[in-house]
C-alpha cells in the first residue's frame, strides 16, 4: 500500500507531462494559432466609443505657491479655468510635488515663485515652473503648451514694457517624451490578452469539436492534471511574450529598465491567471472556434480601450472610468508602466497586485469550476 501511494504522484506527473508535450505540439504544428502568437504584438485595437479620446483635458496638476499673493491666486484660477489642467490640491514645496508624481497623485505640478505678484505689477522679469509627468508623452506636451500659452498671454497683456515670464519645464521619467517608452509597456497586456485569451479559447473548442477533449476526459488523469497541462504551454508563452517584448522595447526603442524585474514577472503571473480564466470560460460556453474567436475578440477589445494602454482614463467620461477599475488590463499596465519607467518596487504597487491577484482568483476560480461541470 506504502508503495502504491509513492507512486501516486510520479503517475500524475507522468500524465501532466503528456498532456503538456501534446498541446505543445498541437500549437506549433496549427498555422493560425501560430500566426496569432507571431504577429499578435503588432495588431491594432479599434479606436470607437467614448473610451477614445485623443483631446487632452483634466490632467490633474498640484500647485506648490511660494507666492502667496492675490496676483499668484488669480493666475492659479485662470490657468485652471478652461479645463486642460484640473486642479488636484496644493502642496508646500516644489519637492511635496514631485512627491505626489512618484505617488500618481498629479501629472504636472505648478511652481509659483516667490515675490511673482510684485515682479508682474512691476513689469520685472518672472520665472514660472512646470513639473511634468513624462511617462504620458503627448498628456506632458499638452500641459506643458497651456501653461505656456497662457503666460505667455499674461506677459503680452500687461502695462508698459511686457514683463518676461520664462517657463523652465522639467519632465520626470521620460525626459525626451518619446512616444515607445509609453506604448511598449502597454503593448505587453494587450499581447498576452490576445495570445493566451483567444488562443486558449480556440484551442479548447477545436479539441471539443474534433472530439479530443472528451477521448482524454474518458481516460484515468484527472480533470485537474488535464486543466493543468492544456494550461501550463501558455503561461510559459506568455512569460515569454512579455521578455521578449520588453528586450526589444530596451535595444530597439530605448524602454528604461529602472526597476526589479520581478515585479513585472508576479504581476505577469497573476495577470495570466485573468486572460487565461477568460479563455478558458469563453471555451465553456462555446460550441465551436468561431464562436469562442468572438468571445474573445468582444472581451479583448473592450478591455483594451478601457484599460488606459492607448488613452488617458481621465479623458473618459465619468460613468466609464468606473467600469474600468473592474479592468485587469488596467492594473498590469499601470504595474509594467511603474517598474520600467519609474522603478516601482513592490512597496509602491501593491494594491494593483492585490487587484490581479482578486481578479485572477475569481475568474481562473470561476473558469476551473465550470471546465470540471463541463467535462462530467
Amino acid at each position: 500500500m506504502s508503495a502504491a501511494r509513492e507512486r501516486r504522484p510520479s503517475r500524475a506527473l507522468v500524465q501532466y507531462a503528456a498532456v503538456v508535450r501534446k498541446e505543445v505540439l498541437q500549437t506549433v504544428r496549427d498555422r493560425r494559432v501560430m500566426f496569432m502568437l507571431v504577429f499578435a504584438p503588432f495588431l491594432q485595437t479599434v479606436v470607437l466609443g467614448f473610451a477614445v479620446d485623443f483631446d487632452v483635458d483634466r490632467v490633474p496638476t498640484v500647485v506648490a505657491d511660494h507666492d502667496q499673493s492675490r496676483e499668484g491666486r488669480e493666475r492659479i484660477r485662470e490657468l485652471l479655468a478652461d479645463g486642460t489642467l484640473r486642479d488636484a490640491g496644493r502642496v508646500p514645496s516644489a519637492e511635496d510635488g514631485s512627491e505626489a508624481l512618484d505617488r500618481g497623485k498629479a501629472a504636472a505640478v505648478l511652481v509659483l515663485p516667490p515675490r511673482l505678484g510684485a515682479d508682474l505689477a512691476a513689469g520685472r522679469p518672472a520665472e514660472v515652473q512646470v513639473v511634468l509627468d513624462g511617462t504620458d508623452p503627448n498628456r506632458s506636451n499638452v500641459a506643458g503648451g497651456a501653461a505656456v500659452r497662457y503666460f505667455g498671454e499674461v506677459a503680452s497683456r500687461g502695462a508698459g514694457p511686457a514683463p518676461r515670464v520664462l517657463l523652465s519645464p522639467r519632465v520626470y521619467y521620460n525626459p525626451s517624451l518619446k512616444t515607445p517608452p509609453y506604448i511598449v509597456p502597454g503593448i505587453s497586456a494587450m499581447l498576452l490578452v490576445v495570445v493566451t485569451t483567444i488562443v486558449t479559447a480556440m484551442g479548447l473548442s477545436r479539441e471539443r469539436e474534433q472530439g479530443t477533449l472528451e477521448q482524454v476526459a474518458v481516460t484515468p488523469i484527472r480533470p485537474t492534471w488535464l486543466l493543468a497541462g492544456k494550461i501550463t504551454p501558455f503561461v510559459f508563452i506568455g512569460f515569454f511574450d512579455v521578455l521578449l517584448l520588453v528586450t526589444a522595447g530596451t535595444w530597439i526603442f530605448g524602454v528604461p529598465l529602472r526597476g526589479d524585474l520581478s515585479v513585472l514577472a508576479v504581476a505577469t503571473l497573476l495577470y495570466l491567471l485573468s486572460t487565461l480564466g477568460v479563455g478558458l470560460l469563453i471555451s465553456t460556453l462555446s460550441s465551436n472556434q468561431q464562436q469562442s474567436f468572438l468571445g474573445g475578440f468582444l472581451f479583448t477589445l473592450p478591455a483594451a480601450l478601457l484599460s488606459g494602454i492607448l488613452t488617458p482614463i481621465e479623458a473618459m467620461p465619468g460613468w466609464m472610468r468606473w467600469i474600468t477599475y473592474l479592468n485587469p488590463l488596467r492594473y498590469f499596465q499601470i504595474v509594467a508602466r511603474a517598474n520600467l519607467m519609474k522603478g516601482a518596487g513592490f512597496s509602491d504597487v501593491w494594491p494593483e497586485l492585490v487587484a490581479l491577484a482578486v481578479f485572477g482568483a475569481a475568474i481562473f476560480g470561476a473558469a476551473t469550476l465550470r471546465f470540471r461541470k463541463r467535462l462530467a
